[in-house]
Formats: structure tokens, sequence, C-alpha cells
């Protein structure tokens, strides 16, 4: 019987001849969707840690994308001269402790910095769609670069349980990069068209936004105190590395902030984890209210920056304090 199912070797030469060439191809399209990520790169930190023309910098900026504006147009380079100081901003929209400390475990392998600057959100700690999903998701895999420690990092997430088997395998082989519709535009954010405009406050905006960054609410104190967990991990990688460590909260308007759900409780866990740091929560939540600082509900436009770096960053990166301002900017 067994000789009747038996493939002949003519035709098992066939199979892995047809199986050989079939690699082949799988590997040439791997490598040439592996180059158009490095053509076609801009916001993902992966990339940028991949491409970065210092081995050492003055301070590394991680968050989510409340932190972004800080390095859009030219403003990372005016703020570098401004402060005196290189400058790192691996800030990304909609990535919390997990997604971050990925990054910040890649970065010290080839690279350093002398400081870290945390700009902290809560929503980023209230759910895993902004953590293990969004090392999962496609559109991010599209455009991260391979490399075998972040592949080793992916895979242990996902034996801790922290991260689905597919996000490792989609990063391995390369599958979201081959079958990416817009592996040639520019992976830039497109808010930062929207950089110069001036925002219309609208209750509505704001409640929408809120909804969309807190899809469960406040209601899992388990899920916050698991990210926070993670989070101290984070800041143990830093201080190992050497790195000291500001953890910041960056301005918002307050028809914005009125609707984020359990944010005293959000500032009072964090705040008992760094105090264990010896560590102090900046908090400028409440520093720039006029609504021509913001482009959109909660994110900062250029004036806003140009006030933000003038008051706050460039005296917090030269290592002095910010200029006192009674909530208000010196521009209100």
């Amino acid at each position: 019987m067994d000789e009747a199912i038996a493939v002949p070797p003519p035709r098992r030469r066939t199979i892995l001849q047809f199986l050989t060439i079939g690699l082949g191809l799988y590997l040439a399209l791997w490598a040439l969707s592996e180059a158009i990520v490095y053509r076609s790169g801009h916001d993902n930190p992966f990339f940028k840690i991949a491409t970065a023309d210092r081995t050492h910098y003055d301070w590394l900026i991680l968050g989510a994308s409340h932190a972004m504006p800080l390095a859009f147009d030219d403003v990372e380079t005016r703020l570098e001269s401004s402060a005196g100081v290189s400058i790192i901003n691996l800030a990304l929209q909609g990535v919390g402790p997990l997604y971050n400390d990925v990054v910040l475990e890649r970065f010290v392998r080839d690279h350093s910095a002398s400081g870290l600057v945390y700009v902290v959100d809560s929503f980023a700690f209230r759910s895993a769609q902004w953590n293990a999903d969004r090392l999962a998701d496609a559109d991010l895999l599209a455009r991260t670069p391979f490399d075998l420690g972040v592949a080793r990092r992916l895979l242990a997430e996902s034996v801790s349980g922290d991260l689905p088997l597919q996000a490792p395998l989609a990063y391995v082989t390369g599958f979201p990069k081959i079958n990416n519709p817009d592996r040639f535009s520019l992976d830039l954010w497109d808010s930062v068209t929207l950089f110069d405009r001036r925002y219309r406050p609208s209750s509505t905006a704001a409640a929408e936004r809120v909804a969309y960054l807190y899809p469960q609410g406040s209601e899992n104190p388990a899920v916050l105190e698991h990210y926070l967990d993670m989070f101290d991990g984070l800041l143990d990688r830093a201080e190992a590395a050497g790195m000291s460590v500001l953890v910041v909260k960056l301005p918002l308007p307050s028809s914005f902030v009125a609707g984020l759900p359990g944010e005293a409780d959000f500032n009072a866990a964090l705040e008992e984890k760094l105090a264990s740091r010896g560590l102090n929560l900046l908090d400028f939540t409440d520093r720039m209210q006029d609504p021509r600082f913001y482009f959109d509900s909660d994110h900062l436009g250029r004036q806003g920056v140009e006030a933000l770096a003038t008051e706050i960053l460039v005296p917090l990166l030269r290592h002095q304090d910010p200029v006192e301002t009674d909530g208000k900017t010196a521009a209100e």
C-alpha cells in the first residue's frame, strides 16, 4: 500500500524545485519590500533608530501623538539649537508603555541618550488597544524595518500572553510589507498638514476624541495597574542605560481634559509609582488654554509648540526650572 501512494523520485524533484522557486520568489519580494520601507520611511520609531545619524543623543523623547508635534517641520532642529542639545523623538500616535518599551529596548542596543523625556497620556494605560494591538497592527508592521532583536521581543511577548502569535509571525514573514498598498507613500502622519491651523473649540469634537481614546473608559483598574507596571519596567530599562528621566504631561485644552475618565485616579497612581523612584510628574496640562495654541481638540499647533519650547521645554532640556506663569503662557 505504501508503494502505491509513494511519490516517484522525478515527481519529488519537481515538487522540490517548485517549492524552491516559490521560496526564492517570496524572499525576493521580502527583500524588495524591506528596501521600500527604508525608501518611504519617516515616522516609524524603529525606522528612525535604524537610520539615526548619531550613536549618542542628549535626549530621547517617547510617548504618543501629543509628543509628535515636537518633531514636526523644523521644530526639532530649532529646539536643539535653542537648548543646545541633540534630540531623537521616537513618539508615535496611539502607542502606550508596552510599545514604547519595545522601542526603547531596540534603541539602547545600538544607541545611548543622557536623558529620557516620556510624554505620558492616561489613555495609553487604559487599554490593550494602545499596547499589544499596536505591536500587532499590520499598518505599523508594514513600516517597521526587520530587526532580529525586535523579532525576539515580539515572540517573547507572545509567549507571555501579552501579544497574539500572529504579530511576530507577520513581522518575521514580512507579509504586511509585501501586501502594503501604500508602500510607496511617505510614512508621514497626515496631521502634520494641520500644524499651522488654529483650532476652533468644539465640545462635540472633544467628546468624540475622548470616546475614541478611551473605548473602555476607566472601569478596569487591573488594566491600569498592568500598564503602570510595564511603564515601571520601561523606567528600569532607561535608568539601567544611564538615562535621567523626566515624565511630562503636555498642555491640553480644558474642554478636552474635562471629559477624560478617571484622570485624577490615573495621576495619583502614576505619581505613587514615580515617587518610589524619587521622580516627580511634571504636569503642564493647564498651562496653555488659548485655542490658537492647538490645531485640533488636543494637539499643539505651531504657536503652541513655540510657546511650549520657550517657556517649558528649553529650560527643562537645559536642566533649568520652567518659567512660572500661573497656568498661562507669557503670550497669554
